[in-house]
């Protein structure tokens, strides 16, 4: 199934001190020609995508993996 998800969807690993983080990127985002206005439409997708994380159940479960 990885592989599969390879070949249709482009992935982008995203590393800090703190975590790593592996997307695939479903949006096809060639049809903004302006390399500016593209990267700003993915940060903004981004930023969407973490809120709305924030959001649900599963990242109140996931915090609860560093209870004692």
């Amino acid at each position: 199934m990885d592989e599969l998800l390879e070949s249709l969807y482009p992935e982008l690993t995203l590393e800090t001190d703190d975590m790593i983080m592996n997307l695939s990127i479903k949006k096809d985002y060639s049809e903004i020609k302006d390399l500016n206005d593209r990267k700003k439409e993915f940060i903004k997708d981004l930023k969407a995508f973490i809120e709305e994380f924030d959001e649900t159940e599963e990242s109140f479960e996931f915090m609860k993996y560093y209870d004692d």
